[in-house]
């Protein structure tokens, strides 16, 4: 179970995160990356960022040029919120299939 303070600071990193994703998929045509959901642990040093990429195809590829930079997207997102925490926590990207799971289902049903 979370905390209270634990999702607020999920809300936080997912709202600018968000923000950093769309400036950088801006010069990338086609392609959407999202935020879907931010997971912090008990100790506030470690967060897992679930990302919903358009088009599916291209997930590991973004997924693994995102986790090559993981290091420049924590800066930029210590420089957003180095006034409201005061450790930034270490990031890890997962992709969040959980539309493509949902239309796989929906096909399966129809």
């Amino acid at each position: 179970m979370e905390t209270t303070r634990q999702n607020k600071i999920a809300r936080l990193l997912q709202k600018e995160l968000s923000d950093i994703f769309l400036q950088q998929t801006k010069s990338m045509q086609g392609v959407l990356v999202s935020v879907s959901a931010v997971r912090i642990s008990p100790d506030m040093s470690i967060a897992r960022g679930y990302l919903s990429i358009f088009p599916s195809e291209k997930a590991e590829e973004i997924i693994k040029n995102i986790n090559a930079n993981v290091k420049s997207i924590r800066f930029e997102l210590g420089t957003r919120v180095r006034h409201q925490l005061r450790i930034i926590p270490e990031l890890k990207f997962f992709v969040d299939d959980s539309l493509d799971y949902l239309e796989r289902i929906d096909e399966l049903l129809k």
